[in-house]
């Protein structure tokens, strides 16, 4: 009889002590299927729901860093059966990064940079497309100046928000501001400049509070490559940033409807050891060998602590990253590529959060 108390005793104590201790976050990866592998290299991908339909854009080329790259737009009206709606193509330049958006007057738009061929004198120009069926799309709209890359558009209560990144001389960011996806201005001339900074996820909470999630390519031996967590107040003049300690490649951040902050990203198996850190920019890869310590992952965002708790991890491997983030039907759905089974090619995953 006083050894069951004594048990009964020390479970409640037990349960008493852990009654605070919030549970650890969990996710099932539900399915995970192909959806495109056309191109010898197809990566960078983008993802949106619009129209009742699913629209993915990512970039088709020969290899990771190649003179003429190409935007593919595919559709599905399911997300299993997918087809080409557009293939942007530019004379002047290698087409990248291909993020969507949908704009206040419910235009699909996509953002990219050319990487701008020689002997053209500066290095990069983003640019801006815009449609109504996401089948014919409008001329280049040139945004931000000449090696500026605004690599993501985020609307928020009818305001587009992008960090913008240089690409030719003094490193940093600019935050970009704009009322109908046209005419960028610049909100914040100097963001963050410390290390390579970058790539960029950006969602906004219920307050209006916007949060970022910045990529860095620094110097990893001095710890200068590992992601900023940036948190501002309207009129989001003023931000404070902290480090969250992780290298997070090709940066994608969703607030989900019970409130929490997931983060899409490369993720290095060992940040600590592993030589396929990188030290350069994305745009400088070309020649280097893609190493077997990359994967695609989602994280919980915790920006009271500033720490990323990982979720999962997709299968994928080598040249691999640039999720899109969709939730939809309560499931986050989730477009990336991947180079694991050989050929680099999109994949589209569904989460269980």
């Amino acid at each position: 009889m006083k050894r069951t108390a004594f048990l009964l005793a020390v479970m409640a104590l037990t349960a008493l002590c852990g009654a605070g201790v919030p549970p650890k976050p969990t996710a099932q990866v539900v399915e995970v299927r192909k959806i495109w592998d056309a191109a010898p290299h197809n990566a960078f991908t983008d993802l949106v729901r619009w129209k009742e339909r699913w629209w993915c854009a990512f970039r088709e080329g020969t290899g990771h860093v190649n003179y003429h790259g190409k935007l593919r737009i595919i559709t599905s009206a399911d997300g299993e059966k997918w087809e080409s709606a557009y293939l942007m193509r530019d004379n002047f330049s290698d087409l990248r990064d291909a993020k969507l958006s949908v704009t206040p007057k419910n235009e699909l738009m996509m953002v990219g940079a050319g990487a701008m061929h020689p002997p053209i004198p500066f290095r990069h120009q983003t640019l801006a497309w815009f449609s109504n069926d996401g089948r014919e799309w409008s001329d280049a709209v040139k945004i931000g100046g000449t090696n500026e890359w605004l690599w993501r558009v985020t609307w928020h209560k009818g305001t587009a928000y992008s960090v913008g990144y240089r690409t030719g001389g003094a490193r940093g960011t600019r935050l970009y501001t704009s009322r109908d996806g046209r005419k960028f201005d610049v909100l914040v001339d100097n963001l963050f400049d410390r290390g390579y900074p970058n790539e960029h996820g950006l969602a906004f909470l219920p307050d209006d509070t916007a949060v970022c999630l910045l990529r860095r390519d620094g110097d990893a031996r001095t710890g200068e490559n590992t992601a900023q967590l940036g948190v501002a107040k309207p009129p989001y003049k003023e931000w404070t940033w902290r480090d969250l300690g992780l290298y997070v490649g090709g940066p994608c951040l969703i607030r989900i409807p019970d409130g929490r902050l997931i983060a899409g990203g490369r993720r290095l198996m060992d940040p600590a050891s592993d030589p396929s850190v990188p030290t350069h920019t994305e745009g400088q890869l070309k020649g280097r060998k893609m190493t077997a310590g990359r994967r695609c992952s989602l994280w919980e965002l915790d920006i009271t602590s500033a720490r990323l708790t990982e979720l999962v991890t997709f299968p994928s491997g080598g040249d691999t990253s640039y999720p899109g983030l969709v939730w939809h039907h309560g499931l986050l759905w989730v477009s990336y590529y991947s180079s694991h089974e050989g050929k680099t090619c999109i994949y589209l995953a569904k989460v269980k959060l």
